[in-house]
């Protein structure tokens, strides 16, 4: 449309133009001679245009035809405005001519022009033209559009497919990508990803559940058969009160395992990020050697502690001491009497190492790759106390604070090689 409307312009302004700088030639020869010279003028210009497009016509004062090529003073040009515009009949045809009305002073008037038909033609076939390329530009855009959408819909089909089988309950569903490695192959991956992630949580919501209903199903069977035995079978007073109160010490049991799995879950979700602050574990693990190398003694064994100084980082000062608290218990707890607890804290560039050694029977690799997971324990820790959840809540506590944990032999090759478990944070 812009093309259009700068071509028919600038046509018009060449040809307005080609008249203004004609009449005012006229003009001047007017002034230069008497009205004979500007016959003779009009006359020279009909006979040297070869195109037949100039239009002329003098008139004196009284109305009488002095020169020119149009038959009679159209009445358009009486009008106000000295450009005209009006239809021409030449040579047995309707054209268009633009004219100019000049007066001259004397009484006599003058129309100069152009006939236009040419370029009404050539506007004619510009537009016809500007027609036929719109046509074809927006029956392309209209193609570009559907194959646009087709490849779009078959690149996002697989996508569709595969949240609606989600949607369904189908959890092993997965996008296929293409060997493309596009954007939409991204997207395809980080869904993917976010699948096998939903998947693995729902594993492992499920492993809890299971763990659950595994492990407390002893406890609580066990305290409702001593409540019962008791209640059918108790002699006086003094037997019913303690198997009341053994039943109680069952479910304060289970009530722990609870509260440990809360605590867990409220670590995963980042929840206690907000305690964060700029906190020295020196004194703490200080406190805990003292406390726990007293709980060691009475128990013939023997707690070593090898501390930095300083050992500054920011977390969270109770989620940290409790990971370490864990770690302590499990150490003792499978440490025979004569053994070895070692707890050391060092600063390693800008990385905190707490580690905690033990005597123990340790842990098979492969029971390595499964610790962590809630309520797991190893076959060799099956007869000892406790739930599967310390080194878990551990595991959580390490992830919230930008760290990890690895476990190793404390004496690798030898019969009871034990465990060492080494905490790694961000030191601050």
């Amino acid at each position: 449309m812009v093309l259009w409307w700068n071509t028919a312009g600038a046509l018009d302004r060449q040809v307005e133009a080609a008249i203004r700088a004609d009449a005012t030639a006229l003009q001047e020869r007017r002034r230069a001679g008497d009205i004979a010279a500007l016959v003779a003028a009009v006359e020279d210009r009909l006979a040297v245009d070869v195109q037949n497009e100039a239009l002329y016509l003098l008139l004196t004062a009284e109305g009488r035809r002095l020169a020119g090529n149009l038959s009679t003073w159209p009445t358009e040009a009486n009008a106000e405005s000295p450009w005209i515009r009006i239809p021409l009949q030449r040579d047995g045809a309707v054209s268009e001519a633009r004219l100019l009305r000049v007066d001259l002073g004397d009484g006599h008037r003058l129309l100069v022009g152009r006939d236009v038909a040419e370029k009404l033609r050539l506007r004619g076939l510009l537009s016809e033209g500007i027609a036929w390329a719109a046509s074809a530009s927006a029956a392309l855009a209209v193609l570009g559009a559907w194959l646009l959408r087709r490849a779009l819909e078959n690149r996002l089909r697989p996508i569709y497919r595969t949240a609606a089988a989600i949607g369904t309950g189908d959890l092993t569903r997965r996008v296929p990508l293409s060997e493309r490695g596009d954007e939409f192959d991204k997207l395809g991956a980080t869904m993917n990803a976010m699948l096998d992630r939903i998947a693995q949580l729902m594993e492992g919501v499920r492993g809890v559940s299971d763990a659950i209903a595994h492990d407390l199903r002893t406890p609580i069977a066990r305290a409702r058969a001593k409540l019962e035995e008791a209640l059918v079978s108790a002699q006086d007073e003094e037997a019913l009160r303690a198997a009341v109160e053994q039943g109680i010490a069952d479910l304060d049991g289970i009530a722990r395992v609870f509260k440990a799995v809360l605590r867990i879950a409220e670590v995963e979700a980042g929840a206690r990020r907000a305690a964060f602050a700029p906190i020295d574990l020196a004194p703490v693990l200080t406190d805990m050697a003292e406390l726990y190398g007293a709980s060691a003694e009475a128990q013939d064994q023997h707690l070593e502690a090898e501390l930095d100084e300083t050992l500054p980082l920011v977390g969270d000062r109770d989620l940290l001491a409790q990971a370490v608290v864990n770690l302590l218990d499990n150490a003792l707890k499978f440490t025979p009497e004569g053994g070895t607890v070692r707890l050391a804290a060092h600063r390693l560039d800008d990385v905190l190492e707490i580690a905690v050694a033990d005597d123990g029977p340790g842990m098979p690799p492969a029971d390595r790759q499964r610790a962590g997971e809630r309520f797991f324990r190893a076959d060799s820790a099956r007869t000892t106390p406790g739930s599967g959840l310390g080194l878990s809540l551990v595991r959580a506590v390490a992830t919230l604070h930008g760290g990890e944990v690895a476990l190793s032999d404390t004496h690798p090759g030898a019969e009871r090689p034990g465990l060492t478990v080494t905490l790694r944070l961000p030191a601050s």
